[in-house]
């Protein structure tokens, strides 16, 4: 999980010009340790970093509960947890070559910094990080949300 969480971080920090940001912590999938502790709220005026409680508790129950989601589940879920489906992002079920993918990577970008997960075998990571040099959060091909 640490190479994986290194990858998506290596990527989500990726400019236009290659610098690397300084790469956030990831996150634990876990709960909280404290079972009395509210559970974490979708914060609409916060920035990445804030909301990324929320963004674990959501995909991170969602893993719980189905732990290999299609890219489409994974978005309808953030957005029925209030994640606006227009600032997503989220790359392939499919390889080029039509084989399933072994991981699905998604995003939320909020203002000027995002959110990025990964769900794979070894279960989820996510990330609070800047929005890359292309105004995107994520590198690579991603599919369109169209639905």
């Amino acid at each position: 999980m640490v190479a994986i969480t290194a990858v998506v971080t290596l990527l989500a920090g990726c400019t236009a010009n290659g610098e690397v940001p300084d790469a956030p912590a990831p996150s634990a999938s876990a709960p909280s340790a404290d079972p009395s502790a509210p559970p974490p709220t979708l914060q609409p005026e916060g920035d990445a970093a804030a909301n990324l409680p929320y963004f674990d508790a959501v995909a991170g129950g969602l893993v719980a509960r189905e732990p290999d989601p299609d890219g489409r589940t994974v978005v309808d879920t953030l957005v029925e947890a209030g994640f606006a489906k227009a600032d997503m992002e989220v790359t392939p079920d499919t390889t080029p070559t039509g084989l399933e993918a072994d991981t699905v990577e998604f995003s939320v970008r909020i203002g000027d910094s995002c959110l990025v997960g990964q769900i794979a075998a070894s279960g989820y990571t996510g990330v609070a990080t800047s929005v890359l040099g292309t105004g995107r959060c994520l590198v690579g091909a991603t599919r369109t949300i169209d639905w």
